[in-house]
C-alpha cells in the first residue's frame, strides 16, 4: 500500500520510529512493529524512494528468473508461493519479487510513503531528523534498509578514463543481445558475474577477470555451513569492519549452467589486470587484450551516505555493529541497519527486521508507554 506525498509538503512529520526502505528487511521490520502494537502512519512510518513496491527486485534485468536467483525465502506471515501464480521457474525475478512485495504490503496495511528520497540525517533535539526530497520528518528511533542497490562500486584502476570503449556495471544489464559483435571483458568472481558471463559468452566473445581465483563448491550448501557464511560476516561487523562479499564465505556452487559453461570453454579466468588502455585492458607482463566494454561485476556497498552528518563510521569504513543479531549500531543503539552485513540476504533481512524491531522498541520505551 503506498500513499503519495504531494511534491509542495514541507511540513514537518513527527512519529516513533522511521523504516528507511521498504525492501524485504524493510518491510520485514515494519511487520514486526505492527505486530508489537505500533500503529502505522502514527508510531512508526516507512519511506522508500522507489515508484513502486519491490525494492531492488524491479530494476533487476529481464533474463534473471526464480530458477537463476538465489533463493527468495518468504517474509513473514505470507508466503512467496501463494503470490506468483504457479510459482514457474521461468517468472521474471523483476516481476514476480515485487507482485510479491506488493500484495504484502496490502495483506498487512502496511503504508509506505512514495516516491520518498531521504537525503541527509541528523540528530536534533533529540530526535532524528530526516531531509527528503518530498518534506521533513522527525523520530525517536531508525531502522535503516536501504540496501545496496543504489551503490554500485567500481574499483579505480590507472587509465580508466583513457577507456574509447564502454564501461557499465551489473546495475546498467539488461541483455546479452546488446553485446552481438563486441569483445566484452567481465570482471568479478560473484554469482551475479556468472550468471552474465553464462549469458553474454553465448552470443559473443569474452574474456573472465578476477581479482582472486575463485573458490566453486559442490553438493548442498546446509544450514551449518550457512550459519558459518553468516557468523563469519557477523564477526566482521562486530568488529567494525567493512562487511565481505557473500562469495567471499560461502564459494560458487557448482550448478548444471556453471558445468555447461566449463565445457563450453567459458570459465578460462585470468587474473585481474593492472592497467585500462585506451583499446583494452592490460596485465603487468605486458600482455593485453582488446575490448570494447568492460563489464564490472563487483558488487555494490553499503547505502549510507544519507547518515554521514551522525558519523556513525569507523576510520576504515565501517560500522561498529551491536545487538542481538548485529543490526544496532553500537555508537547509537537508536539506530538499526537491517540489510547489512550477516542480515544481507533474504533470510537474514527476515530474522533481522524482528531482532531490530523488537530491540529498538525497547530500547526507546515505546513498550512501556502502551504501544
Amino acid at each position: 500500500m503506498e500513499r503519495p506525498l504531494q511534491s509542495s509538503s514541507r511540513l514537518l512529520y513527527k512519529t516513533g520510529i522511521a523504516v528507511i526502505g521498504a525492501g524485504q528487511a524493510g518491510l520485514s521490520s515494519a511487520y514486526y512493529l505492527k505486530k508489537q502494537g505500533l500503529e502505522v502512519g502514527r508510531d512508526f512510518i516507512v519511506l522508500d524512494q522507489s515508484p513502486y513496491p519491490g525494492g531492488a527486485w524491479q530494476y533487476r534485468w529481464p533474463s534473471l528468473t526464480l530458477s537463476t536467483v538465489n533463493r527468495i525465502h518468504d517474509l513473514p506471515g505470507l508466503s512467496f508461493s501463494d503470490t506468483v501464480s504457479g510459482n514457474s521457474p521461468e517468472v521474471q525475478a523483476n516481476i514476480a519479487v515485487p507482485h510479491y512485495f506488493e500484495v504484502y504490503e496490502q495483506t498487512f496495511g502496511l503504508t509506505v510513503y512514495r516516491p520518498v528520497k531521504v537525503t541527509v540525517v541528523c540528530e536534533r533535539d533529540g530526535r532524528f531528523r530526516m531531509e527528503t526530497d518530498r518534506g521533513f520528518f522527525s523520530a525517536q528511533g531508525i531502522i535503516n534498509a536501504t540496501g545496496t542497490w543504489e551503490t554500485p562500486y567500481i574499483p579505480a584502476y590507472p587509465g580508466a578514463e583513457l577507456f574509447g570503449g564502454i564501461q557499465l556495471h551489473t546495475k546498467d544489464y539488461q541483455a546479452a543481445d546488446t553485446f552481438i559483435g563486441k569483445h566484452v571483458v567481465i570482471v568479478g568472481g560473484g554469482i551475479s558475474a556468472i550468471q552474465l558471463l553464462d549469458e553474454i559468452s553465448q552470443v559473443t566473445t569474452t574474456t573472465w577477470v578476477t581479482r582472486k581465483e575463485p573458490s566453486f563448491r559442490s553438493g548442498p550448501f546446509g544450514e551449518e555451513a550457512g550459519r558459518a557464511a553468516v557468523a563469519m560476516v557477523e564477526d566482521r561487523v562486530r568488529k567494525g569492519l567493512p562487511p565481505g562479499s557473500v562469495v567471499s564465505v560461502t564459494g560458487l556452487p557448482v550448478t548444471p549452467a556453471i558445468e555447461a559453461m566449463k565445457a563450453r570453454g567459458v570459465l578460462n579466468r585470468q587474473p585481474m589486470f593492472s592497467e585500462i588502455t585506451a583499446h583494452g585492458v592490460r596485465w603487468p607482463n605486458g600482455r593485453e587484450v582488446a575490448a570494447d566494454i568492460i563489464l564490472w561485476c563487483t558488487g555494490f556497498r553499503s547505502s549510507l551516505d544519507h547518515l554521514m552528518p551522525l558519523m556513525l563510521r569507523e576510520e576504515n569504513g565501517g560500522i561498529v555493529m551491536g545487538g542481538r543479531l548485529a543490526t544496532m549500531v553500537a555508537k547509537d543503539p537508536r539506530i538499526h541497519l537491517v540489510g547489512y552485513g550477516p542480515s544481507a540476504s533474504t533470510i537474514g533481512a527476515n530474522r533481522a527486521g524482528r531482532a531490530a524491531a523488537t530491540e529498538l522498541m525497547d530500547y526507546l520505551g515505546l513498550r512501556s508507554a502502551g504501544k
